[in-house]
């Protein structure tokens, strides 16, 4: 028996098994890639997997023609994939890593094919070592940040004077201030230390997230007390410094759906204020009957209430304000956990009076209340995308001390200034603020992120008034509620594009020395818009584009511009193409392929309609509810944001079967009133993996000076996420959707735990650089706050740690980091 002939008696079986697989992995190829060319797409799919069918075909006849056809197959798809790709890690891997494990299998095969002699072996296992080689690269350059943004910024700041010399570091506001910008003047942690950080205390407060429930808290700090709530509203109040309870509030709240408290808020009474409420008589409304909610109740109080001067102050002379997902307001002692008496009926006031009919979990409140001076204003959520003519959008603020209503905001009827006359109510369907407000008490202002009339993706039924206040930032004044500017992000909003998070208010640089008080309010679009907190203008410069008309529904109708803020960056906008589609595998990267173009997409404003059209920015941001954070010594913009488009189906309503549920958000949305229920929900791959290309979601540094983008870096790794839910274990920072807001600090940091890893994270605001990370029992998707203790003088940083949006883990925990003590 001849040398050359001996390599394929001994595995004469391996070469017809080899062609077999070959040939079935380039089947589907070829069935999925005719369609994607049908549709105007690639060829490659198809071109390759008659390759691969063809290959395999020539493997199982024991030709060595199949070699040198793979190689060619295989030099192509590189010379494609860069075409398609360029250079970008995460776009090449689903192109390559796969043709490349068959190219070590090929390669491998090599000497098992009759008359190739000893001297021919060398070559193959080269080959095959040098593509494993490049796996292995693959594999460790996958656990590499990539797409990083780092630009030079100037080093010069000289910060708006007084902005961090305050001795006042208490956090008593959902923003720390009530300006919104999430950052804490201290700098006991910073850059050189962080790194230091260990868990100080742990509190767990026995509400942990179910179904319908999410933990979006984030605690207030005031002196020797922090205060957190749970999401159906039960309060706790700790000590600051060791995290021991000190009293526990439950207001007995429940709801049918969207359980949740992103925060509680702090008032505390002047002398002049209790002095004009002393006499009044309590005119609140009635809080709710028995038999709709339980009373609530406080437990354990034990902090007595210190020695008052007169008998007004010694009770509820701090307050700890709160909604609840029933739509009550209740102003509780601060040192005790006890309803004030003096407030509304026994501590409660009923937010559901003036608002006409209120069907069980259609208005509530999810955020946190904005008190400003002696006011507390209250806005609402309504369960977005069920009907038409749902409960107003009013704003209404009410006295701090009595719970008496001083004003209301309709814009649908601004004649109605407090309550609706008698037997009417509130205008119905009128745009909500169902997030966090910001204000301005030099200027008396206060500035309301607007919503949408709902449902959200039709609105040839809305009012002139609605058409005009949605997805806007609305300026009113404090003492009266009256409008004194609007502007609107979003013209004619069919897409989900409300206004959801808190406007920020900050001076920024104006390029000649001196500052310009603005407001900056991010989207869910990825447009950052700078205003002029004075009167609404544009400081960064703002542009009316011409948008796509057609495709819609004829009973509806298209804005013909949408505005643009092309003085600042659009983060995580760039449309989608075909190349930018995604997968874990060839197979779900075809897939994706395919369903995308079959699907109409135009950019950000391609009009729904009744085939299906593409969202991107989807309806979860861009930007989100948790707001943005400003290092005000550094003039540094820090903003997280999604990139998780969705699609969307018109459907009409004669078409649609049950109608007994419908979805605020993923899946059917009934929208009765109007010609169409709405189908929507993410693009992903069966695989349960985005359809396009990583990241998913970033953390910013943006340059308020040259208005740049400084840095950028993904958001977590797929440690406790992956295709199907199964978690990877694997610390890839691939870049995922983050909820929850950033904060910063004086000592230079940013920290945000609100990625789908179970971290805690630092950063360099001016770099970008992650200095620490701390391990956290579940995920988070609340923002982070911190504080120095007075009893100790150290710095904390807490965070609400309930559970990542898309994990099933969930918890109830509190978690406090500080530096270790001093010996």
């Amino acid at each position: 028996m001849s040398s050359n002939t001996t390599p394929t008696r001994k595995a004469g079986w391996l070469l017809p098994v080899v062609g077999v697989i070959i040939a079935l992995i380039g089947l589907p190829l070829v069935w999925g890639g005719v369609e994607l060319a049908g549709l105007g797409g690639s060829w490659y799919y198809v071109l390759a997997g008659i390759g691969l069918v063809l290959t395999g075909i020539l493997f199982f006849m024991r030709r060595s023609a199949g070699v040198w056809l793979y190689a060619l197959i295989y030099l192509a798809t590189i010379a494609w994939a860069l075409w398609e790709a360029g250079l970008s890690f995460w776009p090449l891997v689903p192109r390559l890593v796969a043709p490349t494990v068959i190219a070590v299998v090929v390669a491998l095969c090599v000497p098992l094919f009759a008359g190739r002699g000893k001297t021919s072996k060398g070559l193959p296992f080269a080959v095959a070592a040098l593509l494993v080689a490049g796996l292995a690269a693959t594999g460790f350059y996958a656990f590499k940040p990539h797409g990083l943004i780092r630009n030079e910024i100037a080093s010069d700041t000289v910060p708006p004077a007084g902005l961090t010399a305050s001795d006042d570091t208490d956090w008593r506001a959902y923003g720390r201030t009530s300006r919104g910008t999430r950052f804490a003047p201290i700098d006991q942690i910073n850059a050189d230390n962080v790194k230091d950080l260990e868990v100080a205390w742990t509190f767990r407060t026995g509400d942990a997230p179910d179904a319908m429930a999410q933990d979006q808290n984030t605690p207030l700090q005031v002196g020797d007390t922090v205060y957190t709530c749970s999401p159906h509203n039960i309060v706790h109040a700790l000590n600051a410094e060791n995290g021991e309870p000190r009293w526990t509030f439950d207001p007995k709240a429940s709801a049918p759906l969207w359980q949740r408290c992103r925060g509680v808020s702090y008032y505390e009474s002047t002398a002049d204020a209790l002095a004009a409420a002393a006499p009044a008589p309590q005119t609140a409304a009635p809080a709710q009957d028995a038999g709709e909610t339980a009373a609530p109740e406080a437990t354990a109080p034990a902090i007595p209430a210190a020695p008052a001067q007169t008998a007004e102050a010694s009770v509820c002379a701090q307050r700890i304000v709160m909604t609840t997902i029933d739509a009550r307001l209740i102003e509780i002692d601060a040192r005790t956990g006890e309803p004030c008496p003096d407030f509304g009926d026994n501590g409660t006031v009923d937010l559901k009076q003036g608002m006409g009919e209120v069907k069980d979990g259609f208005y509530f409140q999810t955020s946190a209340p904005t008190v400003m001076r002696d006011l507390v204003m209250i806005g609402g959520w309504v369960w977005d995308n069920v009907e038409t003519g749902e409960p107003s959008g009013a704003v209404r603020a009410f006295s701090a001390v009595t719970g008496e209503l001083v004003w209301a905001w309709d814009l649908g009827n601004p004649s109605i200034t407090k309550l609706p006359p008698a037997g009417e109510s509130y205008t119905r369907g009128t745009p909500n603020v169902w997030s966090t407000p910001a204000f301005d008490a030099d200027l008396g202002l206060v500035y309301l992120p607007t919503g949408n009339a709902t449902p959200d993706f039709f609105g040839a039924h809305r009012s002139k008034a609605a058409e005009e206040y949605s997805a806007a930032v609305v300026a009113l004044d404090i003492e009266t509620g009256r409008e004194r500017w609007k502007f609107q992000t979003v013209h004619h909003d069919i897409w989900d594009y409300d206004v959801p998070s808190q406007p920020a208010l900050y001076d920024v640089p104006d390029g000649k020395g001196g500052r310009i008080p603005a407001l900056i309010q991010v989207t869910k679009r990825g447009q950052i818009f700078v205003l002029d907190r004075r009167d609404g203008t544009p400081i960064a410069e703002v542009e009316e584009k011409p948008v796509p008309q057609d495709g819609g529904v004829p009973e509806d109708f298209v804005a013909p511009t949408q505005p643009y803020s092309v003085g600042m960056p659009a983060i995580g906008t760039e449309p989608f193409t075909e190349t930018r589609m995604w997968g874990a595998t060839p197979y779900d990267q075809l897939y994706c392929r395919i369903e995308f173009k079959k699907m109409r997409y135009e950019g950000e404003f391609t009009p729904p309609g009744t085939d299906k059209s593409l969202i991107f920015p989807g309806y979860y941001g861009g930007m989100n509810w948790g707001s943005a954070s400003v290092d005000e010594d550094n003039d540094m913009l820090i903003v997280n944001d999604i990139r998780m488009p969705q699609f969307i189906q018109l459907i009409p309503q004669d078409q649609v079967e049950a109608r007994g549920g419908s979805a605020a958000h993923d899946g059917l949305s009934t929208q009765k009133g109007t010609p169409y229920a709405a189908w929507k929900n993410g693009f992903m791959s069966p695989l349960g993996v985005p359809c396009h290309q990583p990241p998913y979601g970033t953390i910013t540094g943006i340059d308020l000076k040259s208005r740049q983008i400084a840095w950028q870096v993904p958001a977590g790794t797929l440690q406790d996420t992956g295709p199907l839910g199964m978690k990877t274990g694997l610390q890839i920072p691939i870049g995922m959707p983050s909820l929850g807001g950033p904060m910063t600090t004086a000592g230079g940091l940013v920290f945000y735990a609100g990625t789908q890893d179970y971290y805690l994270r630092a950063f360099d605001s001016r770099t970008g650089e992650e200095l620490w990370k701390g391990r956290l029992p579940v995920g988070a998707q609340a923002t982070p706050m911190t504080y120095v203790s007075p009893e100790t003088g150290r710095q904390f940083i807490i965070v609400s740690a309930g559970g990542a949006r898309q994990s099933p883990d969930r918890g109830d925990y509190i978690i406090a980091y500080a530096l270790p003590k001093a010996n």
